[in-house]
C-alpha cells in the first residue's frame, strides 16, 4: 500500500481547484477536517477493546463484522470523495470496492452480505491501513481546495459523515450480538455507573389536540433526503405516554401469557412468534426461575426500571394490545417532539446501555424522546408527498428500501447526539431485534 505521503501528494496535484496555498479561508477548511477528524477517530475508539479475532465475526446475516464496517465507511469517502475530486488518484487494492461496497449497485458489483465473515483478508492491521491512508488523501483534498471545490465536497463529505455515524451505530449493536453468541459473554465495556436504583417517574400520558402539523425537515442543517419533502399532515386528538416501556413492565406482559395468546398478535407476529420460538426479548435468558440480560457490559440480572429494547415491532404491538393502547404513528411522534432538545442517552456517553427514567419531582413532560431506544411506530416506511430520489449511486441510500419496513424515531444509547433530529426516520423490517428497539404508547382521545 503507498505510503500516506504519497497519497497527499496525489491529493495536492490531483484537479484545477487545488492549489498550495490554498485560497479558501482557513476557517472552513479546518473545520471540515476537524469535523472528519472527529467522526472517523470515534469509530476507532469504539474498537478500543476488541481483539483481532472479535473483528471478523458475522453472527448472523444482519450482523457485519467491525472489520467490514471500518472497511466500507473508508470504502465510502474512496468512492464518493477521493475518486471524483482526486482524478489521478489510483486504488492501491482495487478488489476492495468489490468486497467493501454494500448496496449501491450503481457503484459497481458487490460481495454477498451474508458472507462477509468470510473474510479474513485483509487483515485488520491492512483495514486500519486502508482507512489510515483514505483519511490522508480526504484531509489532504480539503486542506488544499479553494472555496469553489470545497462547495463540491461539502454536502458529499458530510453525508460520508452521517454514514459513519450510523456504521458506528451499527458496528455497537453487531458487536453485542457477535458477544451474545460466545458462552463466555465477552464484556464490551465495564460498567461505568452504578446500577440505578431510584424510583423510575411512574407513567401517565400527555394529551395533544387535533392539529394540522408540519411533518419532515425544515431545511436548517443536515437531513436525508427521506426526511422531505416537508408537508402538512392532520393529526388527530391523541396522547402519548410520558417515557418509555420498562423491563418491569413487559415482564408484566411475558407474565401474563402474552407469547402465548394469539388475540394480542398481528398474524405474521404470532408465526414469527411461534416459528422463532420467542419466549422473551433478545437477550434475555431464564435461569432458576429469574431472567437475565446479556449487555455490554455483561450478563446481569434483568434490571426492572431500564427500558424494554431489543424488542420487534410485532413484540411492540402485541403489548401494546394487551395494555389496551396502540403505538403512536410517526407523525404523533414527530409533532410530540418537535420543539423538544435534543437531550438524552446516547453513545457519546459511552454507557451503551439504556437508562431509567428517574422520578423527577413534579415532571409531567415527556421524557426519554431521544436516546436510550428506538422507538417503534405503527407507520410504514414510505415516501413522503413528492419524493424523488436523487439520480445515481447516493440515490440508493433510502429509496429503495420503502417496502415491508415500519419507521422508528428518536435515537438510542448506541446513536451519536449530533446525527438524530426530530425528523429522523430509521427503518427496519418488523420482526427485527438486534437493535436497541423499544415501546412509547399512544392512545386515541374521543
Amino acid at each position: 500500500m503507498k505510503a500516506p505521503d504519497t497519497l497527499v501528494a496525489e491529493a495536492e496535484n490531483g484537479q484545477a481547484h487545488l492549489h498550495s496555498p490554498p485560497r479558501t479561508s482557513p476557517s472552513r477548511s479546518s473545520r471540515l477536517i476537524d469535523q472528519f477528524r472527529e467522526v472517523r477517530d470515534f469509530s476507532t475508539r469504539l474498537c478500543r477493546s476488541l481483539e483481532p479475532e472479535d473483528y471478523v465475526v458475522q453472527s448472523m446475516p444482519d450482523v457485519s463484522p467491525t472489520k467490514w464496517h471500518l472497511a466500507h465507511t473508508s470504502w465510502f469517502f474512496e468512492t464518493f470523495v477521493v475518486k471524483v475530486w482526486m482524478q489521478r488518484y489510483r486504488s492501491e487494492v482495487p478488489q476492495y470496492a468489490y468486497l467493501f461496497n454494500s448496496y449501491y449497485n450503481a457503484a459497481g458489483d458487490m460481495h454477498r452480505r451474508d458472507l462477509r465473515g468470510l473474510i479474513s483478508r485483509p487483515t485488520v492491521a491492512e483495514t486500519y491501513r486502508f482507512r489510515q491512508s483514505i483519511d490522508q488523501c480526504v484531509i489532504g483534498l480539503l486542506g488544499g481546495a479553494d472555496e469553489a471545490l470545497l462547495s463540491e465536497i461539502e454536502p458529499v463529505l458530510t453525508l460520508g459523515l452521517h454514514h459513519e455515524q450510523q456504521h458506528q451505530e451499527l458496528l455497537v449493536t453487531d458487536i453485542k450480538h457477535v458477544f451474545s453468541q460466545n458462552p463466555l459473554f465477552p464484556v464490551f465495556q465495564p460498567e461505568t455507573a452504578a446500577t440505578v436504583t431510584s424510583r423510575i417517574t411512574p407513567q401517565h400520558f400527555v394529551e395533544f389536540d387535533e392539529a394540522t402539523v408540519l411533518v419532515g425537515h425544515d431545511g436548517a442543517g443536515f437531513s436525508y433526503d427521506n426526511e422531505g419533502p416537508r408537508h402538512r399532515a392532520l393529526v388527530p386528538a391523541f396522547s402519548l405516554s410520558n417515557r418509555l416501556i420498562t423491563n418491569g413492565e413487559y415482564l408484566a406482559f411475558m407474565e401474563a401469557g402474552g407469547y402465548t395468546r394469539p388475540e394480542f398478535w398481528l398474524s405474521l407476529g404470532w408465526t414469527t412468534v411461534n416459528e422463532q420460538r420467542w419466549r422473551a426479548p433478545l437477550y434475555w435468558v431464564e435461569r432458576d426461575g429469574t431472567w437475565w440480560n446479556f449487555t455490554l457490559a455483561g450478563f446481569r440480572p434483568v434490571n426492572e426500571s431500564e427500558p424494554v429494547t431489543h424488542i420487534s415491532y410485532f413484540e411492540a404491538d402485541a403489548y401494546a394490545n394487551w395494555d389496551g393502547a396502540r403505538l403512536p404513528t410517526e407523525f404523533e411522534w414527530e409533532h410530540a417532539a418537535s420543539e423538544l432538545p435534543i437531550e438524552g442517552n446516547f453513545v457519546d456517553a459511552q454507557r451503551f446501555h439504556p437508562s431509567p427514567a428517574l422520578d423527577l419531582e413534579g415532571d409531567r413532560g415527556l421524557l426519554q424522546m431521544f436516546g436510550d431506544a428506538w422507538q417503534w411506530t405503527r407507520s410504514a416506511y414510505l415516501p413522503y408527498p413528492g419524493y424523488r430520489a436523487i439520480p445515481g449511486a447516493l440515490g440508493e441510500y433510502n429509496g429503495k428500501f420503502m417496502c415491508n419496513q415500519m419507521v422508528l424515531r428518536g435515537g438510542s444509547c448506541a446513536t451519536s447526539r449530533s446525527h438524530i433530529r426530530a425528523s429522523y426516520r430509521n427503518f427496519f423490517q418488523p420482526e427485527k431485534r438486534w437493535q436497541f428497539t423499544g415501546i412509547r404508547l399512544a392512545r386515541d382521545l374521543a
